[in-house]
């Protein structure tokens, strides 16, 4: 996937002036970091077509050394079918989300099969792990690592949330509109690889 330079380089100014923000003693080295930062925030917003305080949110809201988030996906397949969820912007995806502080990947992969799709699973295998913007759309202005999780479906009954309006099966060849920001076609192909697989063996990035 090809990657736009001015967001690289924005990216890049946003980590170094957040680790300077974090780490430097010397207030007026704080305040030369904080207007990189603003600056890595002004390309941004022009690239993303954002208002200027959007991407202050979005972009600057974190603190301390910049590490990447983690985003957990569920596979759930049975009888040739994988489980997607209708997220609020009604594009479709895998059941998932961000991994919370108290939990790990595999548990949350299963909190969030609970809460979006209202489904218990196990959890089976790893399919992959993937640097998110090697793989979906739009670029974020953060670093991303995505896991995907094979999931056996051991029942439950969805309910509307906060997060997701629907929840269903689909075939393949069948795919509803899916978020590329969560979920591409490639990615849900991948997981019926694996599905299908006898001796699948994880993809990383």
């Amino acid at each position: 996937m090809e990657e736009d330079k001015l967001v690289e380089i924005a990216i890049e100014l946003q980590s170094i002036a957040q680790a300077g923000m974090h780490y430097g003693r010397d207030d007026f080295d704080r305040e030369r970091y904080q207007r990189i930062r603003d600056i890595a925030a002004e390309i941004m917003a022009e690239k993303a077509q954002l208002n200027w305080q959007e991407v202050q949110d979005l972009f600057c809201g974190d603190e301390g050394y910049q590490t990447p988030k983690v985003d957990t996906r569920a596979a759930i397949i049975q009888d040739d079918e994988i489980l997607l969820v209708k997220e609020r912007n009604g594009l479709w995806s895998l059941p998932g989300g961000w991994c919370e502080m108290n939990m790990s990947p595999m548990e949350n992969t299963i909190k969030e099969a609970q809460e979006e799709a209202g489904r218990k699973v196990r959890v089976k295998s790893v399919i992959a792990v993937q640097d998110r913007d090697k793989h979906n759309q739009p670029p974020y202005a953060y670093s991303i690592v995505k896991i995907f999780y094979l999931c056996e479906d051991l029942g439950g009954h969805y309910q509307e949330n906060i997060e997701t309006s629907a929840s269903q099966y689909f075939k393949a060849d069948q795919l509803p509109d899916l978020d590329p920001e969560r979920t591409t076609q490639e990615q849900i192909a991948m997981c019926f690889q694996a599905y299908q697989s006898e001796n699948w063996q994880t993809q990383f990035d």
